[in-house]
C-alpha cells in the first residue's frame, strides 16, 4: 500500500465521502433525476450501472455520505457541508487535479481530507467508465480495520 492509502485505511469510513463523476451514469437508460445535491439514485433503481454498484458498496461500509457530481463545483460544496476526514474521488483526470487542488485551499483550522484517486478509464463526459474492481478496492481500503 501507498502511504496515502496507509493513511486512508486509519480513517474511519463514516468519516469518509465517495465522490463521483456523473458522467459514469449509462445516459440512454438512467433513470435518476438532478436536485441541487447532484445526481440522485434511487435505492430501488432496475438499472445495474456502475454508479448504482460503487454508491451501494460506499454507504453498505457505513460512509458519510455519496455525491454524484455533474461538475467540480458542486463536488467542492459536498465536501465543504460533510467535512469528511476521507474522500474517495473517482473522475477523469482534469476534474481530479482540479478537484485536490481546490479540497487542499479549503484550509481553515481543520487538517484537509486525505484523497484517494481513481481516474476513469475511458473519458469524454458522456458514458465514461472506470475499472471497478480498482474503485471497488479503493472504497473499502482499511474497511476490515473498522469492524464493516
Amino acid at each position: 500500500m501507498t502511504d496515502e492509502e496507509i493513511q486512508f485505511a486509519n480513517i474511519d469510513p463514516s468519516e469518509r465521502i465517495l465522490l463521483m463523476s456523473h458522467c459514469l451514469r449509462p445516459s440512454q437508460s438512467c433513470t435518476a433525476k438532478y436536485d441541487k445535491k447532484g445526481l440522485i439514485c434511487d435505492d430501488n433503481c432496475k438499472e445495474i450501472c456502475v454508479i448504482g454498484r460503487l454508491r451501494k458498496t460506499a454507504l453498505s461500509l457505513n460512509y458519510k455520505g455519496v455525491c454524484i457530481a455533474p461538475g467540480g463545483r458542486l463536488a467542492i460544496k459536498y465536501v465543504k457541508e460533510m467535512l469528511p476526514e476521507g474522500i474517495v474521488a473517482i473522475a477523469c483526470h482534469k476534474e481530479l487535479e482540479e478537484g485536490i487542488e481546490a479540497v487542499a485551499q479549503l484550509g481553515g483550522e481543520k487538517k484537509a481530507p486525505s484523497i484517494l484517486t481513481v481516474p476513469l478509464t475511458k473519458d469524454g463526459c458522456v458514458d465514461t467508465e472506470v475499472d471497478e474492481n480498482v474503485a471497488l478496492n479503493t472504497i473499502r481500503i482499511g474497511c476490515n480495520n473498522h469492524g464493516s
